[in-house]
């Protein structure tokens, strides 16, 4: 199969790059060594397989659409036929380099299932909706800091790189895309902490309430941790969250 000739899937939320200088920089960003294994989501056509298979060690691709992954697999490339949130990311080796123009469709529950497996890769570095990068790198108390925020600062350190016009692909989407960076914490700040992706869904849920309305928690116990329970769940920090997480820990286990 030809670049170009595979007709784009809605269902699949296809949009396959071909821009080859915005590949080129994908590419030296991720920069493959001879020794990484290195694990392509939603390879679509191509356009930076081959790259990325001249320069890495080891590389398989995770390709939901069946037609595009007989083309793969006709030119060599190992490629798992699956749904990507489907694929068992935690059978990775160690120190996996994970790269993907991810499906919008797809992309933040993806982001949440690749968060539970953040231990396994090296790296990651993904190309996606511009506004979905803007809610991974976001700071507290911004408009685009929420759940998707608090919940993937709390184990990566995130980097916008660079972003992509809509004509970098086939068919050119209606939005921009950009690509980040996500290095995983040598010690994410959740380890050990139990129920504190519940307190954060609980918090963003209710996003437009103060904390002592939106986390149903008693002033005073916010209070004692030096948090203002006058303060929306867009003002705290990761490592404000898990404050809170490890001290309603402690405090129901000692009722």
């Amino acid at each position: 199969m030809p670049p170009g000739s595979h007709r784009p899937r809605k269902r699949f939320g296809q949009h396959f790059l071909h821009d080859a200088g915005v590949v080129r920089r994908i590419v030296e960003a991720v920069a493959p060594g001879p020794r990484d294994f290195v694990l392509e989501i939603g390879p679509g056509e191509g356009a930076l397989t081959a790259r990325l298979a001249a320069r890495a060690g080891r590389l398989e691709l995770v390709e939901i659409d069946r037609d595009l992954a007989a083309a793969l697999a006709a030119r060599g490339f190992t490629v798992h036929v699956v749904d990507a949130l489907e694929f068992d990311f935690g059978a990775l080796p160690a120190g996996a380099r994970i790269v993907g123009n991810l499906p919008y469709n797809i992309s933040t529950p993806l982001l949440f299932r690749l968060a539970e497996q953040a231990a396994r890769a090296a790296d990651l570095t993904f190309m996606l909706q511009r506004e979905v990068v803007e809610r991974m790198v976001a700071s507290p108390s911004t408009p685009e800091y929420g759940r998707l925020s608090v919940m993937l600062q709390a184990r990566f350190r995130m980097q916008k790189l660079f972003r992509v016009a809509a004509g970098a692909f086939r068919p050119p989407p209606r939005v921009e895309s950009a690509v980040v960076r996500m290095l995983p914490l040598a010690e994410p700040l959740d380890r050990g902490v139990p129920g504190f992706a519940e307190l954060v869904r609980r918090a963003f849920s209710a996003r437009r309430k103060t904390l002592r309305n939106a986390l149903a928690l008693p002033p005073a116990d916010l209070a004692a941790l030096g948090i203002d329970p006058g303060l929306r769940p867009e003002n705290l920090s990761p490592a404000d969250y898990v404050r809170i997480a490890r001290s309603v820990t402690v405090t129901s286990g000692a009722r």
